[in-house]
């Protein structure tokens, strides 16, 4: 027996000698039957069936939108197809034959649960007839079959507002599934997903932006022109000698911030290109470059690098 059904078991012989005494009644008139039916309406929700479950609410319904960066950076409205249950037009979702009234359940006489006595326990549960509404439906409705609501796709204006970011949820109430039997309707959760972007990533309310440059441009200098997430261009003063991984930060140009004017920032990033297919005559230039730096300290990273690739050596010897 497990530690629940053993507790139960405890419970249930207390009050046995008490209503041995008095049937029904302790010392100050409580109903035992009724107190043990609402302990087993908490542990095995035996409640449910007081809430009314045949006029329940509707289903929340979910829908993933995916949308692009710059609609993201712009906000954008849409159109949205939502299959879903809605309120049968024909009896306006009381589930009835022409404007017909439901008539109280014959089973439960209108109580929506049904109680049976058990030993010393009374034992309520949903009433089947009517599923705990207490009244059913003497002519139902032919579209609905009773139910209220009928299977439909509709068609829903979206507004996304500006800055919104992956996993962004739009709710809109009451446009999820149709209730029961006029029951009131659901909402509908509308979770946003961006696409990945061709020249842009993006990490809160910043844009990165990797631009690769000739090796010649990096080691001169000069400006670079860049495209910005707004449909712009903008420029970038590059000093001589970038190295790649070096950022550079262009203030309010990233994206657009959720309810508010501000925008985030955007880096553009170095990416230095080593040439390729080279020819003869420029092979020979780089090796008069190479041989015109002799002696001068004009690459400090891999200098320093293999200073210390030096120290390391020497200390094994050690």
């Amino acid at each position: 027996m497990n530690k629940n059904a053993q507790r139960t078991t405890a419970m249930a012989k207390r009050p046995s000698r008490m209503a041995a005494a008095c049937p029904g009644h302790g010392a100050a008139g409580f109903d035992f039957a009724g107190g043990f039916a609402d302990i087993f309406d908490e542990m095995f929700g035996g409640a449910g069936g007081r809430r009314g479950s045949g006029n329940r609410r509707g289903s929340d319904l979910r829908y993933n939108l995916e949308i692009s960066l710059e609609e993201a950076f712009n906000g954008k409205s849409a159109d949205i197809r939502v299959p879903t249950s809605v309120t049968c037009d024909t009896c306006d979702g009381s589930g009835a034959e022409g404007g017909a009234q439901p008539i109280s359940c014959p089973t439960c006489r209108g109580a929506g649960k049904m109680r049976s006595q058990q030993g010393f326990f009374t034992v309520e549960r949903t009433c089947p007839g009517c599923h705990g509404a207490g009244r059913v439906i003497d002519k139902p409705c032919p579209p609905c079959n009773g139910n209220g609501r009928t299977h439909k796709e509709k068609t829903l204006a979206v507004k996304i507002p500006p800055g919104v970011e992956e996993g962004t949820r739009i709710r809109l109430s009451g446009e999820g599934e149709a209730g029961m039997n006029g029951a009131p309707a659901g909402d509908l959760y509308i979770f946003l997903s961006l696409t990945a972007h061709r020249l842009f990533q993006r990490e809160d309310a910043d844009i990165y932006c990797k631009v690769p440059m000739s090796m010649i441009a990096a080691a001169l200098g000069g400006n670079v022109e860049v495209p910005t997430i707004d449909g712009g261009k903008a420029k970038v003063a590059v000093p001589p000698g970038t190295q790649t991984g070096q950022q550079f930060r262009l203030r309010s140009k990233g994206m657009s911030v959720l309810n508010s004017r501000q925008r985030g920032d955007m880096y553009v990033e170095a990416s230095i290109e080593t040439p390729v297919n080279l020819s003869r005559k420029q092979r020979e230039l780089l090796q008069e470059f190479e041989a015109a730096g002799a002696g001068r300290s004009y690459s400090p990273e891999s200098e320093g690098f293999f200073a210390k690739v030096k120290e390391f050596w020497e200390d094994l010897k050690d």
